[in-house]
C-alpha cells in the first residue's frame, strides 16, 4: 500500500477533544483523515477531487496503516 502523508495537524480544540488530522496522497488523489487522538478512532475522512470534497471510502487496511503511521509520529 503506497501513500504519502503530506501534512499532519494535532488539534486540541476539535469538538472538545484532541484530534489528529493526516492529509495524504494515494493514486494521485488527495485525502484527509481525522482521528481521535486518545484512541485513534476515525472521526471523519474526505477525498478531495478538483474543487469538491467527498466522504472517503477507505479500506480497513488503509485506515490501520494510517493509524500506525500517525501513532509513530505523535
Amino acid at each position: 500500500m503506497s501513500y504519502e502523508i503530506r501534512n499532519m495537524i494535532i488539534d486540541d480544540g476539535f469538538a472538545g477533544e484532541e484530534a489528529v488530522t493526516a492529509d495524504f496522497f494515494q493514486n494521485n488523489k488527495e485525502y484527509s483523515v481525522t482521528f481521535n487522538k486518545a484512541d485513534l478512532e476515525v472521526i471523519n475522512s474526505w477525498m478531495f477531487e478538483e474543487e469538491t470534497s467527498l466522504p472517503a471510502n477507505l479500506s480497513d487496511e488503509m485506515i490501520e496503516s494510517l493509524r500506525n503511521e500517525v501513532r509513530k509520529r505523535i
